[in-house]
């Protein structure tokens, strides 16, 4: 599950081999004395890497627009890495060849995910990204900028689906943080403001002016809810500039 700390292990895994040596030396328990008790102590190292040996493999599946996509691996961030697996990365690398992209989700938020995706799944894997894009929304601008609180099964307060750009002004120090803490990695970052049918374009224009500020290379309202792959064009292209 996601919350094991075998997803955590097939995640990090390299190949069958560093599997079989990561899964063994898992701690399940302490002796009386105080001493770690692995997998291996037990001799369940070897059976448990029989259970996962094809689970080491993708799952390759696709986009409405075909564009393939490889699935595999899901560690929460809260609790473990909250990446998916270098071996599906080291997949995608090979098949797009020397001028492809690849675009590889570190999840649960840039503080979690993305810090986790830099100083362990890099250093593990040894992969060195050129670009780190941070999605944002108008919308969870507005929640970091004060605005009221959202209920699941209740509707929207009208200061979500009614232009608001003082909330927005005000929300947007916490991307601002995201980005600085992004760039000192090393990388260009690029802010992709995942448009709603309800933004404005002075919303928009709020967030791209403060990302520009705060050190992004680039700030590009992605439409591709509305438009499929065409509304994202615009942002393949900044993506494409800023690892150039």
């Amino acid at each position: 599950t996601v919350a094991s700390e075998v997803m955590a292990v097939l995640a990090l895994a390299t190949d069958l081999a560093d599997l079989r040596e990561k899964l063994g030396g898992m701690v399940v328990g302490y002796s009386k004395a105080g001493q770690p008790i692995t997998a291996d102590d037990l001799g369940c190292g070897g059976a448990l890497t029989v259970l996962m040996k094809d689970a080491i493999m993708p799952t390759l599946m696709q986009t409405v627009e075909r564009t393939p996509v490889l699935v595999h691996a899901g560690p929460f961030a809260n609790i473990a890495t909250g990446n998916s697996s270098i071996v599906a990365d080291e997949i995608a690398l090979k098949l797009v060849g020397k001028d492809g992209f690849v675009v590889t989700e570190a999840g649960f938020g840039a503080d979690i995910g993305m810090e986790k995706f830099f100083n362990i799944k890099c250093r593990y894997s040894g992969l060195k990204p050129k670009c780190a894009v941070i999605v944002a929304t108008v919308r969870a601008l507005k929640m970091h900028g004060g605005g009221p609180a959202v209920s699941a099964g209740k509707p929207l307060a009208t200061e979500y689906i009614e232009e608001n750009t003082e909330l927005v002004a005000k929300g947007v120090a916490n991307l601002v943080k995201h980005i600085q803490n992004a760039k000192k990695f090393g990388v260009n970052v690029v802010v992709a403001i995942n448009k709603f049918k309800t933004d404005t374009d002075a919303e928009i224009e709020v967030i791209k002016s403060a990302s520009i500020e705060a050190g992004a290379y680039d700030a590009v309202m992605s439409n591709h809810w509305a438009e499929g792959g065409a509304g994202a064009a615009n942002l393949a292209g900044a993506v494409q500039k800023a690892c150039e």
